[in-house]
Parts: structure tokens; sequence; C-alpha cells
């Protein structure tokens, strides 16, 4: 608003003109004048801070005062048309502090319809002057802007006054955020027709909005307060959010009351039904209708004595009766009411059911239960507890948990703090399927699996802790034996392979170790011969002689069979190894006496030194004492051999010829050569004796002294035995057929293949495929495998005799066979060992016994042949001596057929 002297205005003749009218008699007045625009103008003429009571007042502090007190005429200016005549008493505070009023009287000016300004005299009433009316405006005033209800003025639709409580209710902060503002603006749109367009003298529910957009419901009075062309409204506002609050809350209780799950009875002082919820015809079984203006005794099966519920604590258990009259086991909460009481009735049969039913199963558990209460003494313990405790029940409730005696694994005592139900109370942290020793205070010990939780683990501050414990003593001591028998060996109670590996595993690697394999000489002898149980008997004897002969730190095992083992870290060094191991011999080397007979034992043995930092494996560690233990055997048995990497070298060497002598079986490596026999009487070739030859696709001719032992010991002999018989009777057939000789066959038999059911169809087979006649073949069988067992060994040469083909002793001279045995067996042939015929010419002692071996042979009439020719003195003095047939280097060398018989 901008402020200027009149007297400089155009026009202003005009308007003074204007002005008489309006001037009060005596002339204490001011004229002023107000133009509208952008900005508007207002002027006056001097005296204006006398009329104000404000003497040296600026023309900015006048002009804000004036502005202030002409708001009520000015809100509506523009929708007022010229020439309205306006007069207003306001209130206002002078100078020095004290109230005054001022009258303004003004005019609504302007072109034709349009108002452009306002014109008027500013005036003081003094004291005197006050009407009974302006004292009554006065006090109207105070009471409105008192009144906590909000009200407001609005003219021609735009607001004029708003009171205090008006300015709060639309969060306004003074009175220009609000008047001289459209009234339509603090009205929500769905509440316009009620509010702004027809406003009504009835009480109304409207939507309002606050300076802030939020809007509220509210209650609202619109009363009209003039008659003119420009209506104007005095509306009174009530925020009816409080109200409404009230009302849903009490909407929300009723609800609750009728949806919860307590039957909630309200009663009068004298025991009569006023209210019954529908969880109460639930629970009773009374329809509200019939319950209601009862006696609660009847409804309920009892007397619940709301004053002696409320007067111990608000809170009982009872037994009521529904209206079946079954019992209802009740949880009552009593209030006093203004008439009466309110009775909450919760209904626990069900829970009280679980929870007798949970009490019977915990009773009967088998698993001890104890619950420890959050100072940690025990508050309920079930019958399976103390038994296993070996404490009475009553003994057991109110005694700290600490009282409990366990120890860990290991059998350290495990500390109070550490006990599990403290630990779980602590930390809440769940400890399950711990297993601890536990000690009763009769002694005794007992293995229990222990659970410990906290009772309710939802609780944030739940302190109570279950314990569940099982008795598993007698399963642990089951599975300690059934571990046992897993790495023990049943019949000698010792170490078994799996033992004796898992203590080599977690040998000290700071440490030496000697590793003894044994392996009992002729033990197969001793079991073939003389029974199971007595072998059983005498593997017993032996495990047990070697566990007294270690040290108690040394592990002793069974591997199997007749093979043990001796793990020591007490004796190391080559030489006290040494003294160790034929201590161990001289030990098992005592008579054992079984069922009345005196046994003598022997043992051959493997050693491997471990020193620190061997990064060898328990397997490895075995298997080279094996290799040693085997190398002890081929040296002559009952002697011990240290391991060394060449001999590592050749067992696998000798593995790996193994499993190419498997291979050259069926890639043609192997081929039968042919040494011939000849009749010493006519010097002519009577036969060939077929020997086995194998070449190497890389190692070239290997020797049969290396190949057919390793064929013996790895089953492979039969197999070779096969193709041997029938490569060469084939071989010999197809020559005797193309040459037209009478030539015979001789084929060696090892000691497995008397063992082998299938030799005799073999043999059978080879003849009938090939066309060899049966007299034709010769099969030779050395002098021990003739010896080991002569009854089996009579028995499969009479089926191959009764076959047709021949029979021979072969290396005659080195066994222990005797003339009758010779006799029994039915031979054909003898063949005298090469180590007597060798040196023959130059020796006396040969001579002598190849004269008696002749002699011998020719009695039961068999035909003497000599192996290991070399030399024409050689073969002269077996022709003097009367010897039939000889073979040798000197008669011929083993030759392919294709070659010998050229």
């Amino acid at each position: 608003m901008k402020a200027d002297a009149l007297a400089g205005e155009p026009g202003g003749n005009t308007w003074l003109a204007q002005l008489a009218g309006l001037r009060s008699a005596d002339g204490t007045d001011v004229v002023f004048s107000l133009r509208d625009g952008e900005p508007a103008t207002l002027t006056w003429l001097p005296g204006l801070d006398a009329v104000l009571g404000l003497p040296g007042a600026t023309g900015k502090e006048l002009c804000d005062r004036l502005t202030e007190l002409l708001r009520p005429l000015t809100a509506n200016l523009r929708r007022t048309p010229p020439g309205r005549d306006f007069e207003l008493e306001q209130p206002h505070e002078t100078g020095d502090g004290s109230r005054g009023r001022i009258r303004l009287r003004a005019r609504t000016v302007g072109d034709r319809d349009r108002t452009t300004g306002l014109i008027g005299v500013a005036s003081a009433v003094a004291e005197s002057e006050r009407s009974e009316l302006a004292e009554l405006a006065d006090r109207y005033q105070v009471l409105v802007e008192r009144s906590p209800d909000a009200i407001c003025v609005h003219s021609g639709g735009v607001v004029t006054y708003a009171n205090r409580a008006a300015l709060d209710l639309f969060a306004a902060r003074n009175a220009r955020e609000v008047v001289s503002r459209p009234f339509a603006e603090f009205v929500a749109a769905e509440s316009a027709a009620q509010l702004v367009d027809s406003p009504g003298t009835d009480p109304v529910e409207v939507v309002l909005r606050r300076l802030d957009g939020s809007e509220f419901v509210a209650e609202t009075v619109s009363v009209r307060t003039s008659d003119g062309s420009t209506p104007s409204f005095q509306v009174v506002i009530r925020d009816s959010t409080v109200k409404h609050a009230a009302a849903a809350a009490v909407r929300a209780q009723e609800a609750l009351v009728d949806h919860v799950s307590d039957a909630i009875v309200s009663v009068t002082g004298e025991g009569i039904v006023t209210g019954w919820n529908p969880a109460a015809e639930t629970v009773y079984g009374w329809p509200a209708p019939e319950a209601l203006g009862r006696r609660v005794h009847e409804v309920l099966g009892i007397d619940p004595y709301p004053a002696s519920v409320r007067d111990a604590g608000g809170v009982a258990d009872q037994t009521h009766r529904g209206r079946d009259g079954s019992p209802r086991s009740v949880r009552v909460s009593a209030a006093k009411t203004s008439d009466g009481y309110l009775l909450v009735c919760t209904d626990e049969t069900a829970r009280r059911r679980v929870e007798q039913h949970y009490a019977t199963v915990v009773a009967a558990l088998d698993e001890g239960v104890l619950v420890m209460g959050p100072t940690g003494l025990i508050q309920s313990a079930n019958p399976a507890a103390s038994r296993i405790l070996g404490v009475p029940e009553a003994q057991l409730l109110g005694v700290p948990c600490t009282t409990l005696v366990l120890f860990d694994e290991d059998g350290t005592r495990i500390p109070d703090d550490e006990l599990p139900s403290v630990r779980t109370r602590r930390t809440g942290v769940a400890f399950n399927g711990l297993v601890v020793r536990l000690r009763r205070p009769d002694g005794r010990d007992v293995w229990v699996s222990l659970t410990s939780r906290l009772l309710d683990p939802d609780d944030p501050n739940g302190v109570s802790v279950v314990t569940s414990f099982t008795d598993i003593t007698e399963r642990r001591a089951i599975s300690a034996r059934l571990a046992h028998e897993a790495t023990h060996d049943p019949l000698t109670r010792l170490a078994n392979r799996t033992l004796v590996l898992d203590r080599l595993d977690r040998r000290s690697a700071t440490e030496a170790t000697a590793v003894l394999f044994l392996d009992l000489d002729k033990f197969k002898l001793i079991n073939d011969s003389l029974g199971h149980p007595v072998g059983d008997q005498v593997l017993r004897v032996a495990g047990e002689r070697l566990r007294r002969a270690t040290a108690p730190d040394d592990v002793v095992g069974r591997l199997g069979g007749d093979e043990f083992v001796v793990v020591t870290s007490a004796t190391t060094g080559a030489a006290r190894v040494r003294a160790f191991a034929a201590h161990l011999r001289s030990v098992l080397s005592e008579p054992v006496s079984v069922h009345g007979r005196q046994l003598h034992l022997d043992a051959s043995m493997g050693i491997v030194l471990v020193e620190p930092g061997d990064r060898r494996s328990a397997e490895d560690l075995l298997r080279d004492a094996d290799v040693a233990m085997y190398q002890a055997k081929s040296r002559g048995r009952g002697r011990f051999e240290f391991f060394d990497v060449a001999l590592r070298e050749r067992m696998q060497r000798r593995l790996r010829m193994e499993q190419d002598l498997r291979d050259a079986v069926h890639s043609g490596q192997l081929w039968p050569a042919y040494q011939p026999v000849v009749d010493l009487r006519t010097g002519e070739m009577v036969g060939v004796e077929a020997l086995l030859r194998w070449t190497h696709p890389k190692h070239g001719a290997i020797s049969p002294a290396e190949f057919i032992p390793l064929a013996e010991e790895s089953e492979l002999i039969n197999v070779l035995g096969k193709f041997v018989l029938r490569d060469t009777t084939r071989e010999l057939a197809a020559v005797r057929d193309a040459r037209g000789v009478d030539l015979g066959l001789k084929v060696n038999l090892s000691v497995r293949q008397l063992d082998d059911p299938h030799l005799v169809p073999a043999v059978r087979d080879a003849l009938a495929t090939t066309g060899l006649p049966p007299g034709a073949l010769t099969l030779e069988v050395t002098e021990s495998a003739l010896m080991r067992d002569t009854s089996a060994a009579a028995e499969v040469l009479a089926a191959l005799r009764s076959l047709g083909v021949l029979l021979a002793i072969d290396d005659f001279g080195t066994g222990y066979s005797s003339l009758a045995q010779l006799r029994r067996l039915t031979l054909d042939t003898l063949k005298i060992d090469r180590s007597f015929v060798t040196g023959i010419a130059e020796s006396r002692d040969a001579e002598a016994i190849v004269t008696s071996i002749i002699a011998m042979a020719h009695a039961v009439d068999l035909t003497v042949v000599a192996e290991g020719v070399e030399t024409a003195e050689e073969l002269a003095l077996l022709r003097k001596l009367g010897c039939d047939q000889a073979q040798g280097y000197h008669l011929g060398r083993p030759l392919a057929a294709a070659e010998l018989f050229q």
C-alpha cells in the first residue's frame, strides 16, 4: 500500500465534495481515500496521527495502522458497487498503550458499475460518546475472540474476519493469511454445495481444508448477518476429528468385545447378568437373550464371587460349567464398574488338557527332562531324570544345576560356568546331542547325550532353560565294543589291518619307527594236515607271544592268514632292530603244544626302517615290508630282510613282468621250443621236450627261470600249461603226419597244475583236437611235486594214465622219493637231474650215483633219461652205464619247430 498526500491528488476538489456528508460536525476527523490498483494507493489529510493517538508517527506507520483498520471495508471492495456507504467502529491501541476506538465512515467510488476506490473520514470516538451498542459489540468481540470454536465471517464470498481458534484450525500464523481470501478456498470441493453455495442454519458436517492442503471433518453452523445485496455470513466451526475418533474407539471396543475369544460378562452388584458377548455364548452354551437378566451363577454354573477375585489380585482359576453341565477350566479376571463388575473369562480347558497330556508324556519318557529357572535352580524333573541321576525327584527340586557333575569325552570336568544349561542361559545358544559323562551321587558314571535350550526362545527375557538327556551308557559300550571289533582281529584280539594303518598314519613325524612284517613258515602245512581248529590255536599262540615280546606302546597286528606285523618306535636303528627281529623269531620258535602234539614255528620277516620326515604313507610302508618279507622267503625262509630301494625296484619289475605275462598269453609273445631226446643205443632222435619261451617286445627274450616261477606264484601257470599243451600237441601231430616219423612229445607239468581240476579234461581235449596218439605224449612231473602229497598226486596221475598218456618223474634225485613210492605211482620214465650228470666224467661219486639210479629204475621197468648232457665224454659214459636216452646242448639246443624239423 502506497501512502501519499491528498492535496496533491488530481481531482481533489471532487473528492472533497463527496466527503461533505461524511465529516463530523466538530471537524475532529481526517479525510482519507483509497484508490484500488497495483499497488493500491492510500492517502489522507494532515491530522491522522492525532486521530489515531500516534503523535509523531511516520507515514508508513500511519499507513499500516489505517490499512489494518480499513480491512473489513476493503476485503470485498471490488465486488461492492459504487456509491455504497459504510460505517464501522474499530478498537485500536494508541501510542501510550491505552485502548481507543476509531469511527470510520466511507463511501465506494468508481466509474459506472465498477468500484475503483474508497473515500471516507476517520474520527476518534471519545469515551463519553461510546454507545451502549458499542459496549455490547466490544463484549461480543471479546467473546468471539476467546471462543474455543472457530468463528469466521465472509461477505460476498470473501473472509472478512477470523478469530484465534479459526486461525489455529486453518493452520494460519496470523489473520492476514486468512482474511481477504475467498472462503471457498477453505472448503473441500465435495462440501462446497452445503457450505458455500447454499448455506443453511442447521448444523452440518463438512470437509474443510487447511492452508497446508490437509483436510479435516468439522461440524458447522452458518448464520447470515446482512440482508443487503452482498450477503454476509458468520460461520461457527467445531473440529469433529476427536468426536469421530472417540466414536471409532467405541466401535472398535464393541467389535473387540464381540470378536475376542474370551467370554466377557458384565453383572450388577446383585449378580444379574447385563452383558454377554458372543464368546460367552460359545464357551457356556447360553444364547445372549437367554443369559441376560439371569443370575450369574445360573449361566456360569458357579458364583464367581467377583469381589473376592478383585480383592485377591483381580485374577483367579476356577472351574465353571457349561449349559450342558460339562466342566470348564476358566481363568477369571474381575474389574469393578460403576454399577457392578466386568468379568473376563478365559476358557483354558483345552490348554490345561494339553498340559495334562504333556505332563503325562514327559513323565512317561525314557529321556530325563529338567527345567532350570532364572536363578539356576531346578524347578521340575521327570521320573526319568530322577532315575538317570540316581536322585529322588523331591531332592532335585530347588537344587542348583551346578550340583550336577559333568565331564567331557576327554575326562575333563566341565566348570560350573561352562555347564550347558548355564551357557544356554547366558548366551541363548542351544546345545544338541552333547555327549558328556555324568557322575551320580553313588559314584557311578553315566554317559548321556544332552540337549539344552531356552524354554521359550521367542521371549527376549526368557532365562528358563530346559535340559533333556538320554542314558547312552549301554549304547556307548556297544559302540566301543563294535569299534574295537572293527579295528581288531577276532581270532587273536590283535590290531587288524585298519588299526595298523591308522597308527602308522598317526605316527610322529619327528621320531624313527620300525615296521616288521612276519609270515609264519609252513603254516599252510599245519592248517591242511591238522585242521583249521589247530591252525587257529597256533595263530592265537603266535599272536600272544608277539604281544608279550613287544613294548606296551608297540602295535602288534594280524593282517590275515598267517601274516603279522609289529610297529615299534621303542626299538630303532638297524642293529637294534636286527636284534629285536632275532628275539621275535626265537620267541615264535619255542614248541607249541596243541592237542598233545609238539609243533615248531618259524617266521620270515621283512623290515622297513622309517626315519623322521619319511613321507611314505601307511600303505606304502606295509607294502615295502611285505616286499622285504617275500625276499626273505625266497632266500630260504626263517630269516629276515631289510627293505631297500633296489628291492622295491625288483618287486616293481616283478609286478610289471606279471602283468606283461598276462598280456603275452594273448598277444603271440609266447612260443614253444623243442629240445631233442636221443636214444643212446641207436643215436636217433626219439622224442622232443617242449619248453616255453617268451619274447618280450621291449626286453627281448625272458628267461624261463624268471617267468615260470612268476607264473606259478600268480596262478598263471595253469593258463600257460593249457597253452603249451594245445600248441605243442598240434605242432607235433602235424610233424608226425607230414614226415611219417614216430616222435614222442614230453611236456612238463607244474605242482599247481596237479591241483587244477581242469587238467585231465584239458589233456583229453588236446589229444582229441590234434589227433596226437596218447602214447606219443609224456607228461613230466617233478619229484618234489609228487612228494608234496603222494595220495593226491597218485589220483591225478591215475586219471591221466587212463587217457593212455605216459608219465615221467623229472629232476629225480633232488627229492626224497623211495622205490616203493615210485612203484605206486605207475610211472614210465625217470629223468636224472642235470646236477648229477654235469661233471660225471670227472667225478667217481657222480658216476656211482647215476649208476645206482639207472639200476633202480631198470629194476621197476622205467626208461631212464639223462638231462643236461654237455660233452661227448658225458654222453659216452652214460651209454656205457646203460642209460636209455639223453638230452642236452651236446645233442641239440631247444629250437622252434620250423628250425628243428627242417
